[in-house]
């Protein structure tokens, strides 16, 4: 049996389990908020264009009304300006849309804390106890932001002196970009970056660094408590939108049972 065959098999019989790790996509989804007087990005929202009607009476579809980054979404190198040279979202080449996956999990330090920021010996230790990073692979950050996705105020987590939410630190945002063999980095909250980046050196610390190395980032994930620490292929596939910064994705693990 081919490699192929065995593979589909172990879809089919379930030895192999696909983990949807996106989250649904409606006009409730949660969208980062920028403050004057940087622009933001509309709601997810469906126009119909008919459905079963005079306007088209044996079909049913909408157009989509949509950011690049809302939702679970892909994010390109050329997002950010360090990355303004490199690829947009249709030129990430294919293969590197299907890579292995390790969890580091840090949601019990979350719970204490919203704004943690992971650090370089985190990733340390965390790789004398799991083994390395993977090599051209994604390093998915799980810290349970996930359980707020529903609701836009307790995800974004925002009061007077901004947003709430866990992320990386400057140092750790460059030392993955440039000392580490990751293709990219997946989180769950609205963006690769902390929700105090603006105040980090330099600002958004993830976006900068990781996109200006060419590499990739992964958003509003979930289910990543479903994953193992290492073992998972992760699929991930935006749209190929022509000079686009990044697009919405449908992401799945590949996870051996």
């Amino acid at each position: 049996m081919s490699l192929l065959a065995q593979l589909t098999a172990a879809i089919g019989d379930g030895s192999i389990e696909v983990v949807d790790l996106t989250a649904p996509l409606s006009e409730d989804t949660p969208i980062l908020q920028l403050p004057e007087p940087f622009g933001n990005t509309v709601h997810f929202s469906l126009r119909e264009i008919s459905r079963y009607d005079d306007r088209g009476p044996a079909w049913y579809w909408n157009d989509i009304v949509t950011g690049e980054h809302t939702g679970t979404h892909f994010d390109a190198p050329v997002h950010w300006i360090t990355g303004r040279d490199g690829d947009d979202i249709s030129q990430v080449a294919p293969r590197r849309l299907i890579a292995p996956a390790v969890v580091l999990d840090v949601a019990d330090r979350v719970a204490g804390d919203p704004d943690f920021l992971l650090q370089i010996d985190d990733v340390r230790d965390w790789t004398k106890a799991n083994g390395p990073l993977p090599e051209g692979g994604w390093l998915l950050y799980r810290t349970g932001w996930d359980a707020r996705s529903a609701d836009q105020e307790a995800f974004l987590n925002a009061d007077e002196s901004g947003s709430h939410t866990p992320g990386i630190s400057a140092e750790c945002a460059r030392w993955l970009a440039e000392e580490t063999p990751i293709l990219g980095l997946g989180v769950e909250t609205v963006g690769t970056d902390a929700g105090g980046a603006p105040a980090l050196d330099p600002p958004f610390p993830c976006h900068s660094f990781l996109l200006g190395a060419g590499k990739y980032g992964l958003t509003q994930l979930r289910n990543l408590d479903r994953l193992p620490v290492r073992g998972a292929a992760v699929i991930a596939s935006p749209l190929p939108i022509v000079g686009g910064s990044g697009s919405p994705a449908r992401v799945l693990a590949l996870v051996e049972r």
